[in-house]
């Protein structure tokens, strides 16, 4: 099993939140949303490295929290940029050149699973280029002004979450490409399909939910609920 790299883009204001701050403090459980992140990470002892991509204005913050909640992992931060895609260039700038693999993950998304994680770096490895995505269970339907104009088939349609996982060098190659030509990806393996690249789907887990919007957190503390009743049964 390969050891690992993670980015954690974490300076989006979260606007859909409501939160009138960075969504990544508010409490989940007692506990800041990204400690959760980042504490399975830590938990995993192939991951060699996190780093943390942060508002420049909340440096300090993060910070405390990493000594405050004692993160046992090496956790460097740095400054990100305007908007996610910049942010994830500016950490992957940061990553040792002999990093192999990298993941790249959601900071609001604190319920992946070590095992999907090491299934994923597995995956890389051998393709260069994997994510996690589960099937889509709803009816989709396209829709212009109000009205439906086609019903896709969704045997073929996958929920993509993340992390997703890279080859360093190809990660690396994908970003910079999309700078010099303005290009900007729906997420980071859009830009690796952009300059030709094969993409591997691992499936994943549907709890592995992002924390969007206020009702999130509800469903948020019910899967904490659940899994600490799974873990005492």
């Amino acid at each position: 099993m390969k050891n690992y790299t993670v980015i954690i883009p974490a300076a989006g204001q979260g606007k859909r939140m409501g939160a009138g701050h960075n969504k990544q403090f508010l409490l989940l459980h007692d506990k800041p949303l990204i400690v959760h992140t980042l504490t399975v990470f830590a938990q995993d002892t192939h991951c060699r490295e996190v780093i943390l991509v942060v508002n420049e204005q909340e440096i300090e913050d993060m910070s405390a929290l990493i000594k405050t909640y004692g993160i046992q992992k090496t956790v460097r931060i740095v400054p990100g940029g305007r908007e996610r895609q910049q942010s994830v260039f500016e950490g992957l700038k940061a990553v040792s050149s002999d990093e192999e693999i990298v993941l790249i993950h959601d900071g609001a998304r604190p319920f992946i699973k070590v095992s999907d994680i090491q299934k994923l770096v597995r995956s890389a490895v051998q393709d260069g280029a994997a994510i996690i995505a589960v099937p889509v269970k709803d009816t989709v339907k396209q829709v212009e002004q109000g009205e439906v104009t086609n019903t896709v088939d969704r045997s073929s349609l996958w929920a993509v979450q993340t992390p997703q996982a890279f080859r360093l060098s190809g990660i690396l190659k994908a970003h910079k490409r999309a700078e010099r030509d303005g290009f900007s990806g729906t997420d980071d393996a859009s830009l690796v399909e952009w300059i030709g690249e094969r993409v591997r789907v691992v499936e994943g887990d549907y709890q592995n939910i992002k924390l969007t919007t206020p009702e999130d957190m509800w469903f948020a503390e019910a899967i904490i609920k659940m899994r600490k009743e799974e873990t005492n049964a």
